[in-house]
């Protein structure tokens, strides 16, 4: 990661990039706000150090100019004062700033100051590398509209209710859910590896072509299992795998690829099971119209013990004016655009 120190003092300026090169840091020094702000702008750097006090544009300003400026990804903003003093915090962190070092600095202090940085914006990479990875799958099936976005909502519905059981306290929390909200929209991500014959046709599939189209659970299981093999601390892998492995799994036992049963198959799985089930329902494809909630409803009912876990179809039943919300917001969202899409064309037809 680039870290780019902005200090006016050339020892100053000397001393921080020998400190952060020495923790492992690629670095880059600026003399100034405004030559500050040039390098900024070309992208190279989301993690920037910045003394106070400095001539033509202070630390402060520097930093508001950068919050104002849009920009592609979060900039991570340190910084290094001799003020302490409440107001002038205050004016830093309504300027943007993030963190706060003193003058002279504690290098032990700045390397875990920089960790900090460095794990914060290395989430907002993740969440964006994870959901891009599952828009990538979606891709290759066009009619699934906002499948992915609909698909994390309803699991952390479903997440948030079971967070308040006392039968679940051991599995599932805070952090649980808001990992579950991240890694759903990887269930079918394994769809990647299905041959557009089989996962593109219109129509009702064969036998011999659904055998082919169940695959999918397992190549996205082994995919996400290797990169949870070689990441073993990135605990959200760990679940991306269970659920794109197990979502196609069903309580009786009588689901694939392992035919796991009841609380063999992942909580993750469990859950996520119900909400594809419910979106695949209540949308509309080639081979099928859009069921109502009504009829969906009552097919997840149907269910219950066999198909689904009976915890997650009650958490379903308890929320469910909470899931036709959601549904209804997305189809609002989606008629707007095609709206929006179809401006053009009529103002030019007229």
């Amino acid at each position: 990661m680039r870290v780019l120190i902005v200090e006016d003092d050339a020892d100053a300026l000397a001393m921080l990039e020998h400190a952060i090169a020495h923790f492992g840091y690629e670095v880059a020094g600026a003399s100034n706000g405004l030559e500050a702000l040039e390098l900024i702008r070309s992208g190279r750097f989301r993690l920037v150090v910045s003394d106070w006090e400095m001539p033509g544009m202070t630390g402060v300003e520097l930093c508001r100019e950068v919050r104002r400026r849009s920009a592609s990804g979060y900039t991570y903003f340190i910084l290094l004062t001799s003020r302490t003093g409440s107001g002038d915090l205050i004016d830093g962190l309504r300027a943007g700033a993030d963190e706060f070092l003193p003058k002279p600095f504690n290098p032990l202090e700045l390397e875990v100051r920089l960790r900090v940085a460095k794990r914060i914006l290395s989430l907002e990479s993740r969440d964006v590398v994870i959901f891009s990875l599952a828009k990538l799958a979606e891709a290759r099936d066009p009619e699934t509209g906002a499948h992915l976005e609909r698909i994390r909502e309803y699991c952390r519905v479903i997440g948030q209710h079971l967070c308040g059981l006392e039968a679940f306290r051991d599995e599932i929390d805070g952090d649980f859910v808001e990992m579950l909200y991240l890694t759903s929209p990887l269930h079918d991500i394994g769809k990647v590896g299905i041959p557009d014959n089989v996962l593109l046709k219109p129509g009702a599939l064969t036998r011999d072509e659904f055998e082919i189209m169940k695959q999918h659970a397992a190549i996205g299981g082994a995919t996400l299992s290797a990169a949870a093999d070689a990441h073993p601390e990135a605990k959200y892998l760990q679940m991306a795998r269970d659920i794109a492995l197990s979502h196609h799994e069903k309580y009786d036992g009588s689901g694939y690829p392992a035919g796991l049963s009841g609380r063999q198959i992942p909580l993750c799985g469990r859950i996520v099971a119900l909400a594809d089930v419910y979106d695949a329902l209540t949308t509309a494809r080639v081979y099928k119209p859009a069921y109502s909630h009504e009829v969906a409803k009552s097919i997840i009912v149907e269910g219950k013990g066999r198909h689904f876990d009976p915890a997650m179809v009650e958490a379903f039943l308890a929320n469910e004016a909470v899931f036709v919300r959601i549904r209804e917001c997305f189809e609002d969202a989606q008629s707007a655009n095609q709206a929006a899409a179809l401006e053009p064309a009529v103002s030019a037809a007229t």
